[in-house]
This record gives structure tokens, sequence and C-alpha cells, in this order.
């Protein structure tokens, strides 16, 4: 088709250059004006293909079209014409001239939101759907016929520069291409708008984005995101306007900060070291994260009371080369200003949010050790202080503020031990909602927060929002795995505290705990860590119905929220066999510990915010199983739980799970089996089965619990292990429960063997491998260990059967229970997949 793109902005820059890609012709493009010495971007496109361009500041004078203007447009020949993202007011004359008509790109769902702001009244209106339309045009106002529609959900804190940036910018202009491919296949429909539904709201500008604080707090914060970049809702505050971003909803008790009155407020802001909390007629909280002054300067909420102390850097000679490639990377997108000096502002020279954009990842691609965000941009707007910003985040000096955390703190192990004892929830330690706590026992260790149902909903909440809406959700494989590494290091770094407090909460052995409570959970981080990117789906070759051919694939997708519940035995590495996985697939998760082990589990908390995991991603919540453990199998919004611990306990969560369906992994009691034939080296026989019974005090779920020896060695392999017991100055609490079976009655040791409800794990010695196998294959078991017992490894899947549970922890077969399957199914002749759920 031979096109004419009418429109302006990246957004019209991005669908000229698909399209011409995709092979069409564009006779002419028709935008605006350069501004400041400077040509819009679609012009810019335009003109370096030698495409006939022009710059029309307007279409109609006095309400009737300018003939010149309609002429010049008409002298192109166009076949159709395309607006991708257009300001002006088009004459019938232009849009009715094609053959084909014309087309334009809308960002709501028609006719919702018609109008020049959609995309804030979306947000203002707390629309769970936003959406873009791409319309026949007529003589309305976005009245015409729908060629097409997409849309995709809102998330609790989406501002208009998130919506478009995720989902309205990238997916519009790959439907504006895909529009114009069903007009030139003569299959683009007209869809009648419906009259349902329909609505018009007026632009938004900064005079009418003021803030009406009248209303509740979820109005107030939808109106401050609905306003997110442009135009800015704002407020008067010491005389002088104030614009607001960066708002979110604060569901918490009040926090402590200092009061700041606002006009038209019935009660004082609170600047607290979050940012400014503001309320709502309905007494709810707003926490507004950053303020933007009328010079245009912005600074933190948290900071308004704070003089700026902050002395100007002295840069190194690799940070004055960083300052010039900086410095050329604004030139080319300041391409109307001379020369960029210190006071250049990059907004006050023409620049808008895309150019921000733009102006990060070409930073990025320089330097990838320099992370900057869009918020940063709108901080520092001038040259100089743009450098001054980024050399500082070079340098790691704009390192967020500390983790607050009130420890318990005793000297124990020849070191001084640092304990946090309230719940995490959402990057915080908090106390219990209701103030309830319990005291964790060897003798009194500390008084811990008891997490109550309201704690519950909160953690949860916190998980779900960090899943679908926070940075976690949107963070790539590789870059989980590099937080999880991050994690492994700090435990690796912190062992000796870690099984100190392991050893002084659950009575582990400090050596022990050393070794394998600790030295294994690090060892699994490390492990899943580099799971992350390697969870991957397959093409799957099909029947083709002729004659249309089809692309099946599939695709492994984590579920959301896991509510993970540990035991007392190895508080610490039971948390990271379970934790890690779910990390791995991109879960987010609540944890409670064993009520009277918690300690390790929390200490573990305030290491993974020092690691860097976003807010929300890990949750865990100390106290009764009952209560907590009964309310996280059955919440709504929990999607799997995994449990280590009892049978019964296993049962009931089964049953709770029922009621909504979600996924379950069950590692329940054992009753595990050692047999022992005469041919086996006995002394390596006797000291892995004294091992098997007492590894850990024998508080192992593993552990032997009852020992098969044959016959004619049965009376030496008891002397052997009194005589080894003897020598051991501790006296062994567990009981080792030794049997005989007859020599050579392998399948009747077998049945002996079997006669238990329990399948978690068994252990052969002999050295007859043929012997070992068979036996390997009858025992009812999930692990049989051969001539070794205990010996776990983070590479080799660990679970039981029959009422040992099911699921399995550690190795590549972690995956099914924390993903879900996606089958894609899309037929060559479109571009829209049909998903199903397996």
């Amino acid at each position: 088709l031979k096109l004419a793109l009418i429109g302006q902005s990246i957004f019209g820059q991005e669908v000229y250059n698909k399209l011409r890609k995709e092979g069409h012709k564009v006779v002419g493009v028709f935008t605006v004006p350069d501004k400041n010495g400077q040509a819009d971007p679609l012009a810019l496109a335009a003109e370096k293909d030698g495409t006939p361009v022009f710059k029309f500041p307007r279409w109609r004078a006095k309400g009737k079209p300018i003939q010149e203007v309609v002429a010049a447009y008409k002298s192109v020949g166009a076949e159709l014409n395309v607006l991708p993202f257009c300001t002006q007011f088009i004459p019938m004359d232009v849009i009715d001239c094609p053959k084909h008509g014309s087309i334009i790109y809308h960002p709501s769902i028609l006719p919702r939101h018609r109008g020049a702001s959609a995309i804030n009244w979306t947000l203002i209106q707390g629309d769970k759907k936003a959406g873009f339309t791409i319309f026949w045009a007529d003589d309305g106002l976005d009245t015409g016929p729908i060629l097409l529609q997409r849309e995709c959900d809102v998330g609790q804190n989406d501002t208009v520069d998130d919506l478009y940036n995720r989902f309205l910018f990238p997916e519009g202009i790959k439907a504006m291409v895909e529009a114009v491919h069903l007009i030139a296949d003569g299959k683009a429909p007209r869809i009648p708008q419906p009259k349902e539904g329909a609505t018009y709201e007026g632009i938004q500008k900064k005079e009418n984005a003021e803030i009406s604080w009248n209303q509740p707090a979820a109005a107030l914060h939808n109106w401050i995101r609905g306003h997110d970049k442009v135009p800015g809702a704002w407020a008067t505050i010491d005389g002088q306007v104030v614009t607001f971003y960066g708002s979110s909803l604060l569901d918490a008790s009040v926090p402590a900060g200092q009061e700041l009155a606002i006009k038209g407020a019935s009660r004082p802001g609170l600047v607290t070291k979050n940012g400014l909390v503001v309320f709502g007629n309905d007494g709810k909280m707003v926490l507004v994260r950053n303020l933007q002054f009328e010079d245009g300067k912005m600074i933190p909420a948290s900071k308004y009371f704070s003089v700026d102390e902050t002395t100007t850097l002295e840069l190194t000679e690799e940070e004055k080369k960083m300052a010039e490639d900086i410095r050329a990377i604004w030139k080319g997108i300041l391409s109307n200003v001379a020369v960029i000096e210190d006071s250049t502002d990059f907004f006050k020279s023409g620049a808008s949010s895309m150019h921000v954009v733009r102006m990060l990842e070409e930073i990025k691609q320089k330097y990838s050790g320099l992370q900057l965000q869009n918020e940063d941009v709108y901080m520092a707007t001038k040259f100089a202080d743009f450098i001054q910003m980024a050399v500082r985040k070079f340098r790691g000096e704009d390192k967020e503020e500390e983790l607050v955390i009130d420890y318990i703190s005793k000297n124990v192990n020849n070191m001084t031990v640092n304990m946090p004892y309230q719940c995490f929830i959402n990057g915080h330690f908090i106390n219990a909602d209701d103030g309830k706590t319990y005291d964790t026992i060897n003798p009194i260790i500390a008084s811990v927060s008891s997490a109550s149902l309201a704690d519950v909903d909160k953690a949860v909440a916190a998980a779900k929002e960090a899943f679908e809406n926070g940075e976690w959700g949107r963070m790539n494989a590789r870059e989980r795995g590099r937080l999880m590494y991050r994690l492994a290091d700090l435990m690796e770094e912190h062992q000796e505290e870690l099984a100190t407090i392991e050893s002084i909460d659950s009575g582990a052995v400090y050596t022990l705990a050393l070794k394998t409570h600790v030295g294994m959970s690090v060892q699994t981080f490390r492990y899943f860590a580099g799971w992350c990117d390697k969870i991957q789906g397959a093409t799957i070759p099909i029947n083709q119905a002729r004659p249309n051919h089809n692309l099946t694939f599939t695709k492994k997708e984590p579920i959301g929220v896991c509510a993970i519940v540990i035991p007392w035995n190895y508080p610490l590495m039971m948390l990271a066999w379970k934790s890690a996985a779910c990390l791995a697939a991109g879960n987010t998760l609540v944890l409670k510990p064993a009520q009277v082990t918690p300690l390790t589990s929390l200490k573990f908390a305030e290491l993974s915010a020092k690691a860097g995991f976003p807010k929300g991603v890990i949750n865990i919540l100390p106290g009764s199983g009952g209560l907590v453990g009964q309310h996280l199998s059955e919440h709504p919004d929990v999607r799997k739980v995994g449990f280590t611990g009892s049978t019964p306990t296993g049962k009931q969560i089964m049953k709770s799970a029922a009621t909504n369906l979600k996924k379950v992994s069950l590692e329940l009691g054992g009753k595990s089996p050692l047999i022992i034939f005469n041919d086996c080296e006995l002394d390596r026989a006797v000291k892995m089965g004294m091992g098997a019974v007492y590894f850990n005090k024998g508080e192992n779920c593993i552990a032997a619990g009852r020992l098969f020896v044959e016959e004619s060695i049965h009376d030496e392999f008891v002397r052997k292990v009194v005589r080894y017991s003897r020598t051991k100055e501790e006296s062994f609490g567990p009981v080792m429960v030794i049997s005989k079976f007859k020599n050579g009655d392998v399948d009747g040791v077998l049945r002996r063997a079997n006669t238990t409800e329990y399948g978690l794990a068994s252990g052969v010695f002999t050295k007859d491998i043929s012997k070992a196998l068979y036996i390997s294959e009858k025992l009812e078991a999930g692990t049989v260990f051969i001539n070794t017992y205990n010996k776990t490894d983070v590479a080799a899947p660990f679970g039981g059967f029959k009422q040992s549970g099911f699921g399995k922890d550690l190795g590549k077969l972690f995956s099914p229970s924390l993903i879900s399957h996606l089958t894609v199914q899309i037929n060559e002749e479109t571009t829209l997949p049909v998903v199903q759920c397996v």
C-alpha cells in the first residue's frame, strides 16, 4: 500500500520504520513544525530516508480546511492514511480522500475514554483493564468503527508512563502494522462501536490537575498516578505549587513523621523516612515518593525538610571520560542545542519522556555497571546535576536507606549474634498486627512476634503485588539468578553467625550446623541460581490442518505466590530447599518457620533484603501453625503450598488446599528401613548404620527407624554398635531398633521393610550389585541408599512415596509444582495467540 503517515513523536517514528521494513511505501509524512530548532522524531526518520515531509502547524483555519495544505496532501497520492499519534485536527477532505480511508490509534478500550487524555482517565477512574483501539476515522470524536483492540491488566501502582512504556507503546506499534496488513489483505473488519459504556472526558492540563483532598485515599492515589508524569497532579504547599509523583496506597499503621500543611487538606501530611504520607477522607493513607517544585527541581518527598548539603564531587579521570560520553549522548538527543553546557536542562531543551528512555538505554549500553532509572533523570534535569548523580550511583553512594531492624543481641560462641525477632513483611521488620509475641526457648532467647491472620493477609498481598506488578515480576531470569548468587554469598559471609543462631535455637551441634545446616543451604541457593535461565519450554511438531500451518510451543512460567511451611529439625536448610527453587522459578513466597525455631529464618530475611531482593518477594511469618499455616493453606491468593512435617498435618493441608485447588507438595514422616546383608563391609555398615540413626541427634526425617541385619552377622553387628557407642563421650538419645532376618531371605526382608505406610527413604548394604539393584527396585521409598546413608545433594531430587508425601525438593525435578505450563498455538494467518493453561 501507498501510505501517508500523519502524526508525530517516537511512536509515530517507530510505526513509520516498521511499515517500511514490512515493504509498504510511505509516500508522505505529515507532522508538526520543528520545536526550538529540533525536528520531531518522525520527521527526522523520514528525512533520513528521503521520504517527502510536510510540517504544517495546522490543517484548518476558522473551521475550514486550508486548501494549500489539502492540495499538498493530495499530491502524494496515498491509498491509506495512518494516524499513529496525531494531536492536530485533520479535515474530513483528508480523512476520506484515500481509497482505504484513514485509521487512528487511540490509547483506550473504546468506546470508554474518548478524548485526548484517555490514558490519564483510565487510571483516574481506577479501571482494572487498559488497552488501545485502532479504528476507522469518521466525523465524530473517536467514534469510528473498530478495526482491532488489545487490552492489558492495570497494576495497583501503574502510572501513565508505566502503562505507556510497558504496553501501549510497544504493543501499539505492532498493532498498527498488523492493522495495515489486514487492510492490504482485504481482511480488516469494521465493527461499530457499542453505545453502552461510552464515555468522553476532557483533556487534562496542568491547570485542572489540582488535587481535591475531600475524597478517599484510593481516589487520591488514582488521581496522582493518573497524572504521572504528565501533566502532574499538584497541590499548594508553603505558597507554591508542588507536583506529586510516585504514589502508592499505604496499608499500615500511621508512621512517625513531621507534619506538613497542605492547602485544602483537612489533615496535614507527614514527611516520613519513606516519603510524604497524605490522608483521604476515609482515614486511609497514600505514600508519595517524589515532589517537584515550580522551578523544575524534583526531590525525594522524604527530604522535604532537609537542607541539601551535598558536596560537589571531584571526578576521577575515568569519571571525567564517562561525563564526556554522556555529554555526547545528550547532544545526540538534543540536536537543537549547539553545546551541552553544565546548565543545560534536558527537558527545557525539548526532550520528552520517550527521550528519557532512549538516553538511559544508550548510557546502559556504554556503561553496563551504571544502573539508572527514569526517576533519576527527573531528579537531576540539568547536565551538571545529572553527572553528579550518575557518578554517585557509579561509585555506589546511592545505597537505599539501611534496613531498620530491632535486634536481640546475644554473646554466644565467642561472638555477638544479632537476631531479628519481628515479622518480615513487604521488606520491613514489623510487629504482629495485634502486637502478640511468644517466647522461643533455650532457655528464653527472645520474644518473637506471633503473626496473626491480618499479618498473613498483608504478607500474601505483598507477595502478590511483587509478583504481578513489582520489579520482581519484570526482572529477567539472569538478574534473578544474580540476586540468588548474591544472597548465597551473604549467607556464606555470615555462616558462623547463622550456625550459632541455629545451634542455640534448634539445639543443633555447632559444627554440624556450620557444615550441613548452613553449608548445604548455601549450596542450594547457588545450585538453583544457576537454574534461573534454564527453565525452558519446547516447540512441538503437530499435524497441520491444511491449508493452514500452525506453530505450537510450550512456555514455563511461574505460578505466583507460594506458601512454605517448614519444620524445626533443619530450620535453615529446609528453608533453602524449598525457597531457592521457588525463587529460581520466579515465584514469590510467604514462609512460616516452625514456631519453636524461627530465628534463622528471620536472619535469612535480613540477608535477603541486603542482597537486594525487591520488597514483597520474601516474607517470613513466625507464629502458630494452626493459625498461620492453616490460613496460608486456605488463602485464595496462594497458588502452591510446600510443607515439610508430620503426615496428619500434611493431610489437613491437602484438605484446605482442595478448597481452591492450589498445588501442594508434601515431605512428611518416615520409618525408613536399612537392610544389611552378610556380604557387606561390616565395619562400614556399622558406622553408617549408626549415622543413619543418630545423625543430627536422630532429628532427621530419613533416619533409619528400622535396621534389618542378616542372621549370620546380627550378633557381631550388635557387638560392634555397642563398642562404638561406649567410646563416645555423649549419650545417644535416639533408639536403634535392630531386627534379624534369615540368611538369604531377600524377599522376606523386603516384605518386612515395606510393611509401613511410609516411604521416604531406605538403605541397603551389600557387595552384590545385582542384589543391591533388585532391592532398590523393590523398596517402596523415594530414595534408596546403597552402601551409604544420609548422602543428599542439591542436584539429586528428594521426596517420598505413600504417606511420606509427594513432590520433589532439589534437583531438576523441582519445577513441575512451581511453574505453570502453557501451550501456545499460532496460526500463520494471525499474530493473535490462543493460549491454553495446562
